[in-house]
């Protein structure tokens, strides 16, 4: 009898693994854990964007995304930024850093990322530093990625 029950509890430990291993995004398993940082090769309209990801037990588990001016100022915090270009675009830094980071995260990868209307530059230019740091997670490369900007206005 006991035979029995060693042999249904291995059985079922096996199954558990089994199903738990069958249900995971195959880019959740490559990612090696770490931190990986991307940044955007020059400044565009004062800001230069980045992202960052903390990679833990082969997941992503946290995403920041903003942009810098060349005094460090954290361009979400900007409040006369915000208030200018909600007036103009219906959206603003704090909100789409946030939204493109949490789609990030939730997905784990960019496969059906949504771009928002009004910050479609900004979401061009996170999908490029997100791609890379994704394929850098898989590879284990915690260099810093330096993304090419195109039609700099500076």
């Amino acid at each position: 009898m006991r035979k029995y029950v060693i042999s249904g509890i291995l059985f079922g430990l096996f199954l558990c693994i089994a199903i738990s291993g069958c249900g995971k995004n195959k880019e959740e398993s490559e990612f090696i854990d770490g931190y990986y940082t991307a940044v955007m090769s020059d400044y565009d309209f004062g800001w230069k964007e980045y992202v960052t990801i903390c990679v833990m037990n082969h997941k992503i588990v946290n995403v920041e995304y903003n942009a810098r001016n060349k005094a460090g100022f954290i361009k979400s915090w900007d409040c006369a930024y915000m208030r200018n270009m909600n007036s103009v675009a219906g959206t603003y830094p704090n909100r789409y850093t946030r939204t493109y980071a949490a789609q990030l995260l939730e997905k784990q990868g960019m496969e059906d990322v949504d771009l928002l209307t009004g910050a479609t530059n900004s979401g061009v230019n996170f999908t490029k530093m997100s791609e890379a740091l994704l394929e850098s997670a898989r590879t284990g490369n915690t260099e810093i990625q330096v993304i090419p900007l195109e039609n700099a206005e500076e």
